[in-house]
């Protein structure tokens, strides 16, 4: 029977590698240093995009859904 172990290394490290090019992109995109420098106004868009235009099953939706969150996350401290 054919099995893959430990495969849950190779999804961490695809949601690594999604969430930092998604994490660059952005940045340069808006010329920010950090995604905590986005303003409410930008993640507004990045949140439209992801939810209008990106298919629901592109690998990159863990990416965007890291940085939205990392964004969120910093707003409430």
């Amino acid at each position: 029977m054919f099995t893959w172990k430990k495969i849950y290394k190779s999804e961490e490290w695809f949601e690594q590698q999604a969430t930092e090019w998604v994490f660059d992109y952005v940045c340069e995109f808006y010329d920010v240093e950090d995604i905590e420098d986005l303003t409410e106004e930008q993640i507004d868009e990045i949140v439209q995009y992801r939810e209008n235009d990106l298919s629901d099953y592109s690998p990159m939706q863990m990416g965007f859904s890291n940085i939205i969150n990392q964004w969120e996350d910093a707003q409430d401290e």
